[in-house]
């Protein structure tokens, strides 16, 4: 499997490294906040120095409670912390973590090769942006405001991907990767199903990302904070690459390299 980025192959036969890179000040993690000009240089820089192909900017929380965040403010806090990404370090490949369509084009435009949507296609139009500027979309299932028993989850979140993919496939969007969606609308049980049963994903023949660096899922059984949770980041990881995970979205970059490396060795 590749990614077409920027006109550029990346090879998903070895899992990939996505390095959070959030201009917010209501991420959930503290670590992952950046928010002076200086500072989201330097982090982006830190993410690809330390391994990742991929820095994930985004400028809205989406833990549950965060401050809403109107469209214009997000708008220009990524147009202005991308042209200075893509100014020092043009060589980049970022992805834009957006879930509105203006921004998402407006990112592309301005250098960013892939879209991260998390929200699974609410604004429809987000899919013909991607269509439109041939860039990798990644579709997130996100099950908040549904109510779903653990033994109905999977089949749903199957239904869904098969819907959308038939949707975005007949747009024209040729890179389509799939995002489970840890955290968003699913309890801890349900979170934990998913990752057991994460292989039948494979069925839909499409690039994997997980992302469940430090989310309520590890520190909440653990009875700790997201910046104590970083061994169960690891450990959930491991568990994602030994079922063929494509992409691992993390705040720890260096981490989730070796990790990868050291798992890889044992498969």
């Amino acid at each position: 499997m590749f990614l077409n980025l920027k006109g550029d192959l990346q090879s998903l036969e070895t899992p990939i490294v996505m390095g959070v890179l959030n201009c917010t000040d209501d991420s959930f993690y503290a670590g992952s906040r950046y928010n002076d000009d200086t500072e989201v240089v330097v982090r982006a820089s830190q993410i690809l120095t330390e391994g990742a192909a991929i820095i994930d900017l985004g400028a809205v929380s989406t833990r549950p409670g965060a401050t809403y965040l109107d469209a214009g403010t997000e708008y220009m806090k990524i147009k202005k912390y991308l042209k200075l990404i893509m100014k020092y370090i043009p060589h980049a490949k970022v992805s834009v973590d957006t879930f509105r369509a203006n921004v998402a084009e407006m990112a592309i435009g301005e250098g960013a090769a892939f879209i991260n949507d998390v929200s699974g296609g609410e604004d429809e139009k987000i899919f013909e942006v991607a269509a439109k500027l041939h860039v990798p979309y990644c579709l997130t299932h996100n099950s908040r405001g549904k109510v779903l028993t653990t033994e109905e989850m999977i089949p749903d979140m199957l239904r869904f991907f098969g819907e959308k993919i038939e949707k975005l496939k007949s747009l024209g969007v040729n890179d389509i990767v799939l995002d489970p969606g840890f955290g968003f609308g699913k309890t801890i049980e349900q979170n934990y199903h998913i990752m057991k049963n994460l292989a039948v994903f494979h069925e839909l023949s499409m690039p994997l990302l997980v992302g469940i660096s430090r989310k309520s899922m590890i520190y909440t059984p653990l009875t700790t904070t997201p910046d104590k949770a970083l061994a169960g980041t690891i450990a959930l990881n491991t568990i994602a690459v030994q079922q063929n995970a494509h992409i691992l979205r993390v705040h720890d970059v260096r981490e989730a390299v070796d990790t990868i490396k050291i798992t890889k060795m044992c498969l």
